[in-house]
């Protein structure tokens, strides 16, 4: 999990399969037996970010929603 630049409010939340962790650059965390590995530079910006899983008929996937957010994008 990472959060990059871009799009039109300035930053993105990235969520993406990691099949290598490296210990210079993340960091990682255990919910409930998942390893999530973060980005070290992005922790500033995750801070109380939670991350869900939706499983309902016009809502399916994982979904990000992060406090620290000033502004979402409209666009889609």
């Amino acid at each position: 999990m990472r959060v990059v630049g871009g799009g039109c409010s300035g930053f993105q939340n990235k969520l993406d399969l990691d099949p290598q962790v490296n210990d210079t650059l993340d960091e990682v965390f255990d919910f409930h037996g998942v390893q999530v590995a973060v980005d070290k530079r992005s922790l500033m910006y995750l801070d109380g970010a939670v991350v869900d899983y939706h499983d309902e008929l016009h809502r399916q996937g994982f979904s990000i929603t992060n406090p620290q957010a000033k502004s979402t994008c409209g666009c889609g």
